[in-house]
Formats: C-alpha cells, sequence, structure tokens
C-alpha cells in the first residue's frame, strides 16, 4: 500500500525550512512485524539529518556537532619561542662549558612571556627569557636557568646545549592553511581548545534536532498532584525525557494528551509546525484506548510500520507526517526504555552526526540463569561488569521499571535461543 499525503514540493519547502536534507526518492509502503533492524532503518531513511548551522559562543558549543571546516589563518605560535626558563643563546658560544670551566655571556636583556625582544643577540650575547617568551634573532637554543649562575649582567653557563634545543618554532602547534577541525566533528574540551587557540570566540554548529515528546494515556497523572483512584504516575515522559538530555538533545515541547484520537491529531498537527521529530508513548496497541492509529489517520499521516519483532517494545507504530517522522513507543514503561535504545538512538545519531550516539555492542557470559523464555527476540535489563553479565533483583514485567534502576545494559535475546542459563555466551547493548 502507497500512502501521498504531502508533494514532493511540499516537503522540500518543509525541510528547506527546518535545514533538514531531503531524500526524494523515499517512497513509503506500509509493512507489519518487522524486525528491529528493519525497523531502524526505515526510522534512519525518513528522519533526515539536520544541517542548519547556528553561531554560539565557544563555551556552549561543548557536545556540538561542527558545521564548517575550521583552517587556520596564521601560524601558531606566531613566532619562535622558548618553553623554559633560562636564557636564549648561541650553541656554538658554550659548546665547551662545563662546571669546571664556565662561559661567560653578556646579559643583554630580560624577555618575559608577553613580551617582545628589543634587539638580537650576537656572538657572546644571551638573553634572559622566561617560558612562553619570543626568542630574539641570532639565538638557535635555550638553556635551562639551573645550568647557570642566573646572572643579570653576565651569566655563567656550566654545560653545553645543542642547536635548536629547547626551542619552540613559529607553527609548531599549526600552520596557516591548515585544515584544524573538520566539518562533521564533535566538540569535546580538547577541540574547544583548538578553536581558541584559533582565536574564535564563536563557532558555527549545526543546530539540535527540535524534539517533541507526548505521551498518552486518561490513567496518568504527572508527578506533584495527588494520585487519585485508578490512576498512576507518568514516568515516562521524565524517562524519555531525561535520555535525551543525556543524549544532549532536550525535548523543546513536552505534554501529557488525553485518550482522544481527536486531541491527539490536533497535538500531532500542532507540534508538526515546530518539530523534527516527534515521540509519543502509550496507545499503540489495539485495545478500545490505543488512538494513536486513529489520530495519524485523522491528520492524514503516512503509516511506515507498525508491531517489531521484539520484546518488549513490540507495539511500535512509525508514521510520516509532512516530513515530520512521528515515532509512536509502548506505553509499558520498560518497553518505551527498550524500543528508545534501539530504535530511536541510531535515528537521533544519523539526524545530528554525533558518533556517541551509536549503539555499542559488547559480548558477555551470563553469570546467572534468567528464568523467562526468550519466545522470541527479546531484551532483557541485565548488568554488565567485567565480561560478566548479572540479572538485577525485581521483576523483568515490561509495566515494571524499578527494577531497571542502576543497570547498564541491556541483553540482545535472539530468537533462536528458549532460555538464558548461566554460562551462556550473550550480546549486550551497553545502554
Amino acid at each position: 500500500m502507497i500512502y501521498e499525503a504531502y508533494t514532493i514540493h511540499e516537503a522540500c519547502a518543509i525541510h528547506e525550512r527546518k535545514g533538514l536534507l531531503l531524500m526524494t526518492d523515499r517512497e513509503i509502503t506500509y509493512r507489519e512485524n518487522i524486525t528491529a533492524e528493519q525497523a531502524a532503518e526505515e526510522l534512519i531513511r525518513f528522519a533526515a539529518p539536520v544541517r542548519e548551522p547556528e553561531e554560539v559562543p565557544l563555551l556552549e558549543a561543548s557536545g556540538r556537532i561542527l558545521a564548517e571546516d575550521m583552517t587556520a589563518s596564521f601560524d601558531n605560535p606566531p613566532f619562535d619561542r622558548s618553553p623554559i626558563d633560562g636564557y636564549a643563546c648561541r650553541s656554538e658560544d658554550i659548546a665547551s662549558a662545563s662546571p669546571e670551566h664556565p662561559v661567560y655571556l653578556t646579559v643583554t636583556e630580560e624577555i618575559d612571556a608577553g613580551g617582545w625582544p628589543s634587539r638580537g643577540v650576537g656572538k657572546n650575547e644571551a638573553a634572559r627569557i622566561m617560558t612562553g617568551a619570543p626568542v630574539p634573532d641570532g639565538c638557535d637554543c635555550c638553556v635551562y636557568q639551573e645550568k647557570t649562575d642566573c646572572g643579570e649582567e653576565t651569566a655563567a653557563f656550566f654545560a653545553p646545549c645543542g642547536k635548536w634545543e629547547n626551542y619552540c618554532f613559529r607553527g609548531e602547534d599549526f600552520k596557516k592553511g591548515d585544515l584544524l577541525l573538520k566539518a562533521g566533528t564533535k566538540l569535546g574540551f580538547v577541540e574547544l581548545g583548538v578553536l581558541a587557540g584559533m582565536g574564535c570566540d564563536r563557532v558555527n554548529v549545526y543546530r539540535k534536532p527540535r524534539i517533541v515528546l507526548l505521551t498518552s494515556g486518561d490513567e496518568v497523572t504527572e508527578p506533584g498532584k495527588p494520585l487519585l483512584p485508578g490512576k498512576i504516575y507518568n514516568s515516562n515522559l521524565t524517562m524519555i525525557a531525561a535520555r535525551l538530555l543525556e543524549f544532549g538533545l532536550p525535548a523543546v515541547y513536552t505534554a501529557a494528551v488525553a485518550d482522544d484520537p481527536g486531541a491527539m491529531a490536533e497535538m500531532l498537527r500542532t507540534a508538526a509546525e515546530k518539530a523534527d521529530l516527534i515521540v509519543t508513548t502509550g496507545a499503540v496497541s489495539v485495545g478500545k484506548k490505543d488512538i494513536m492509529h486513529e489520530a495519524v489517520r485523522l491528520i492524514g499521516a503516512d503509516r511506515v510500520f507498525w508491531r517489531v519483532q521484539m520484546k518488549p517494545g513490540m507495539p511500535t507504530l512509525f508514521s510520516v507526517y509532512k516530513g515530520v517522522s512521528v515515532l509512536s513507543l509502548s506505553g509499558n514503561p520498560f518497553g518505551a526504555a527498550a524500543a528508545a535504545e534501539v530504535l530511536l538512538r541510531p535515528a537521533l545519531q544519523h539526524m545530528t552526526g554525533d558518533p556517541s550516539l551509536a549503539l555499542v555492542r559488547r559480548k558477555g557470559v551470563m553469570a546467572e540463569d534468567f528464568s523467562k523464555r526468550i519466545n522470541g527476540r527479546r531484551f532483557v535489563r541485565a548488568i554488565y561488569e567485567d565480561g560478566r553479565v548479572y540479572l538485577p533483583d525485581g521483576l523483568h514485567s515490561n509495566g515494571v521499571l524499578s527494577s531497571m534502576a542502576g543497570c547498564n545494559c541491556l541483553i540482545d535475546a535472539k530468537p533462536d535461543r528458549e532460555r538464558l542459563l548461566m554460562g551462556d555466551p550473550v550480546e549486550i547493548l551497553l545502554l
């Protein structure tokens, strides 16, 4: 079944406004009961990379993705300089120096860091120099002050120094025209230091994807409010929003929506005006209150897939509305958490270009038995430590979140296994 809810021209206009890259050859074919890998591929196919640059202060750029190549406009350091406190001189003048037979040189001046030599240094002369100070013309080495008598007008040298020893050349760090950082680089403390060394106080980075987070359920109450009979607190909104924060991607808007398809449809329409990606939790199964299917139909969204061969998170629904991806996760807390890692995280890596969001897999060995049957592809909360995989205390139900506290991985139990027993090799996804 092929859906076409918007024209390519309309989609291009939307993506141009949002700074997104659009692949115009994407055909939308609805599928059900696909693998987790196929689901992730569909999300990546439609969750377009965000490539709209914005200029931010350097100290606000940590963790951001560089939007342009950064090329040096000058040599750094911009002059030959001393890496030590001591004296700058000519190596040939002190070649015979020793403690028994010191060589005496006339001190012409003192050059401090931030200063500039007033003259060059000639034969049998030396300049007192501090770390980072420019080396005067005529010198080819710098001598540690500990190897002199620290004289102010005349200094005694007790050891020779090789040519260009203790000498930092102009452009030693980088030279004018050097490409120092490529577009797409994630900026950490070292990269920010490089940019500062280039004289940058602001830098162009890609803006962050605008993510809207919605939760559904008449039964949920927001934390801080009284818990009435039949109600539960809304943990999904906080959990997914917090995970996005850990990814460096704060949601631009969050809301809890009633189990009403019209209300959800209107919220989706409004959210699509400001969002690059909409994430919802709840109302995606087959019950009377599972209103997401009707909501996406009301707005004319294209359904891409429903149901994924994974437990938990099986009823995940993915739609596209006017170029905006709508990922609808299970309302069960652990189901939402697992699908956020397995499906949402790769899409976010694709949108941002942030390599730190890539799923990291490790091999491990079960340290104990897992009591439940696998029955298909299953993701199990666990603790990975020194190659061994431990299970947390508490229930492993999809609706139970508390036993996930302290876990640092998900066991990826493949459908060809019935049970996980102590000593079995397993593959895990690091959280």
